[in-house]
């Protein structure tokens, strides 16, 4: 399994058969690498997962998925706005449910934030907010929780899903900050990697991630820390 992250919360997972792409805010993204384009990352795309419906999270997912023919997979409310704006390949869903993709299965968790998409008049209501379980055949299960803040079930996510690879959001001020962040992967996971996100995007939410892997303590060994574009195996 191979991750990139393009920052804030956009991230590919690339598996035998498969090209995830997760929340692909690429253009408008200050922390997009200048020397990539969103035609490159969406080049050889077969999944597009979308966690909630703020602009900073849908990005580029319409232009992408009627580009590539990817199939999108995200809750009902996503599935239906995406259709009418000419999206053809969904896999509608919701929380606590999981859908098997054949290379990879995915369940949608709870996450304590909000989802909708800002029109010309009022905000469209694009159902509640989620975290993504991704179980890959024979690879550690990832858990990318979404725009959240800490909740006590995450104990029950665990418990169910047993997520070893943990993408967390941290940059505060509209998800965790480091601190409660850190209070969350120690708490409730038992993570063997974590990939803090959303931060280092726009002025107004925490710039690094210092905080974070301060909190973690000995945990702190676990982070593998991007520059938006850089990758890793796990």
């Amino acid at each position: 399994m191979k991750l990139t992250w393009y920052g804030h919360s956009a991230f590919k997972i690339e598996i035998d058969d498969a090209s995830i792409l997760i929340d692909p805010f690429l253009t408008g993204n200050p922390s997009f690498p200048e020397e990539l384009s969103a035609e490159e990352v969406a080049d050889g795309v077969t999944h597009v997962v979308l966690t909630h419906g703020h602009d900073d999270h849908i990005g580029d997912s319409v232009e992408i998925l009627k580009k590539t023919g990817a199939q999108l997979i995200s809750n009902f409310e996503i599935c239906m706005w995406a259709t009418r704006q000419g999206v053809e390949n969904i896999n509608p869903m919701n929380t606590g449910g999981m859908v098997d993709t054949g290379p990879f299965k995915l369940a949608l968790t709870n996450a304590v934030h909000s989802s909708s998409k800002q029109g010309e008049g009022e905000a469209i209501y694009l159902g509640n907010p989620h975290g993504v379980i991704i179980e890959v055949p024979g690879q550690k299960v990832l858990y990318h929780m979404g725009d959240t803040d800490i909740f006590s079930d995450m104990a029950l996510i665990n418990e169910i899903h047993r997520p070893m690879i943990g993408i967390v959001p941290v940059g505060d001020r509209f998800t965790m900050g480091g601190k409660v962040a850190a209070l969350a992967c120690r708490k409730f996971f038992n993570f063997d990697t974590i990939v803090p996100c959303h931060y280092g995007s726009f002025p107004i939410i925490d710039q690094t991630a210092d905080s974070f892997i301060n909190a973690l303590g000995e945990d702190a060994g676990k982070v593998e820390r991007l520059a938006p574009g850089g990758s890793f195996q796990v």
